[in-house]
């Protein structure tokens, strides 16, 4: 089974790193940036010219890029080389009402169609721990979750088509909450002098101990932004959210709240850095509009 990998960014280049070591067989990639691609060609991937020459050799297309009108292009692009031989797991976060769309177009050829999203950043991308989430028919899942397993190890299916998503938006959201809470509150213990190590340390004695604080609180301490998922990131998610939200008439008060300070920062400059430097607009750093 021959595998394509589309789009190798920060996370996609870890995750076809994985495959490639881990596969018994060939794996073709192909990025815009050609020098990424020279670097899983290195490490013994094949390299293609664009992405009908990946589809036109892979069985398992995966792709994992920025956006809901990068996937619509990518697929529409490539649909006259898919087939019923082919199956597509598209690990991109996206809206799920566009994934849904693409699923449906695809499957006008034959071709099986999952969306797999991906949580946790580039640490456990290199590492090949990523959770993803899944959203497909269940026999399609038990034959994806293979391959999914090389570049994660909790795998779930969420339910069909769009479920994934419904679920890495969701989950994206409740972290983003959650780092709002621990900048508000962390900033406000050290105007009353309490270190940020001590901080960490009594929260996790009680029922607000989270994973972020637990993971990033020595950053936050050293202002150590350098980027592991970037605010443009979690802004995009947000902004999903945020029309789900919308398409469903509920009322999300936390997150709106929490994508203003994600709009804040992005205003402000620093949308390429990490998501936890919106720890800087909830300290005051900017003025909020």
């Amino acid at each position: 089974m021959k595998i394509g990998f589309i789009g190798l960014g920060i996370m996609g280049e870890s995750m076809c790193e994985n495959i490639v070591k881990k596969h018994n067989d060939k794996v073709y990639c192909n990025d815009l940036n050609r020098a990424q691609v020279e670097k899983l060609v290195n490490l013994g991937a094949i390299g293609c010219k664009d992405n009908c020459e990946v589809v036109k050799n892979a069985d398992v297309i995966i792709s994992m890029v920025p956006k809901s009108e990068h996937v619509k292009a990518l697929y529409t692009e490539v649909m006259p080389y898919l087939d019923e031989t082919k199956t597509i797991i598209d690990m991109s976060t996206i809206d799920p009402s566009v994934s849904v769309e693409v699923a449906n177009m695809v499957a006008t050829k034959g071709t099986k169609f999952c969306d797999a999203p991906v949580v946790k950043s580039k640490p456990a991308a290199i590492a090949g721990t990523l959770g993803i989430y899944v959203g497909c028919k269940e026999e399609l899942f038990d034959f994806v979750k293979p391959i999914l397993l090389y570049m994660g190890n909790n795998v779930i299916r969420m339910g069909d088509n769009g479920k994934g998503l419904v679920m890495k938006i969701c989950h994206n959201t409740l972290v983003a909450q959650i780092q709002n809470g621990v900048n508000e509150t962390l900033n406000l213990a050290s105007k009353y002098g309490i270190d940020f190590e001590e901080f960490a340390k009594a929260i996790s004695y009680g029922g607000g101990q989270n994973f972020y604080l637990d993971g990033q609180w020595k950053n936050l301490k050293d202002q150590n932004w350098t980027t592991a998922f970037s605010i443009e990131n979690m802004q995009k998610d947000l902004g999903i959210c945020q029309n789900m939200s919308k398409e469903n008439n509920f009322n999300m008060p936390g997150m709106e709240n929490a994508k203003r300070v994600y709009d804040i920062a992005s205003e402000n400059g620093i949308k390429k850095e990490d998501f936890r430097a919106t720890f800087k607009v909830v300290r005051g750093d900017f003025n909020k509009k």
